[in-house]
C-alpha cells in the first residue's frame, strides 16, 4: 500500500512538472509475475524447488515415522517399564517431537531461501529487460500489474510492456 502511494505521489509530481513545460509524462505497465514466469529458466528453477521441496518432504516422513513408531514402541511397553525407564522413553519421545519440529521450521526458512538465491539471478535480469525496454521507448517509469495495485490503467495514457518484455527475455 506504501508503495502505491508513494507511487502515486511521484505520477503526480511528473504530472506537473510536465504540465508546467507541456511535456507528456509516458509510462509503461507489465505483469512482473507473469514476465518472470515466461522466462526459460523459471521452469528449470521451479523443477529444482520441487524437488528439493521433495526432498525436505521424504525427510519430514522418516523422521515422523521413526517418531511414530518410537510412540508405538512406547505405548505398548509403558506398563510395563520401571519408573526410571519410563521417563527415559518420554524425555526422549519429547526431544524427538522438539528436533521435528526444529527441522520443519527450519526447512521452511531453507527453502524460502534456496527460491530467494535461485529467483535472484532471473529477478535482475528481467529488472535490466524492463530498464532498457523503458529507457528505448523514452518511459519515466512503469507499473508492475501483478499486485493489483492499479486496478486500471488508461492503455491509451500508458504503453502495454507485457508483449515485449516477454520476447525479450526468450
Amino acid at each position: 500500500m506504501r508503495k502505491v502511494i508513494l507511487l502515486l505521489f511521484a505520477m503526480m509530481a511528473l504530472a506537473a512538472s510536465a504540465q508546467d513545460s507541456t511535456a507528456v509524462v509516458r509510462f509503461g505497465y507489465l505483469n512482473y509475475q507473469q514476465a518472470l514466469q515466461s522466462m526459460p529458466q523459471y521452469a528449470l528453477v521451479q523443477k529444482k524447488m520441487a524437488d528439493l521441496r521433495n526432498q525436505y518432504e521424504a525427510e519430514m516422513q522418516r523422521v515422523t515415522d521413526e517418531f511414530n513408531r518410537k510412540y508405538e514402541e512406547f505405548l505398548e511397553g509403558q506398563h510395563e517399564f520401571p519408573k526410571t525407564i519410563l521417563q527415559k522413553r518420554q524425555s526422549e519421545l519429547q526431544e524427538l517431537m522438539t528436533r521435528n519440529v526444529t527441522f520443519k521450521e527450519e526447512s521452511r526458512k531453507q527453502l524460502a531461501n534456496a527460491e530467494r538465491e535461485a529467483l535472484a539471478p532471473l529477478k535482475i535480469h528481467l529488472a535490466e529487460t524492463v530498464a532498457k525496454i523503458a529507457s528505448n521507448r523514452g518511459l519515466a517509469l512503469v507499473v508492475n500489474t501483478a499486485s493489483d495495485a492499479c486496478p486500471y490503467i488508461n492503455p491509451e495514457m500508458g504503453e502495454d510492456l507485457n508483449q515485449l518484455v516477454t520476447n525479450a527475455l526468450k
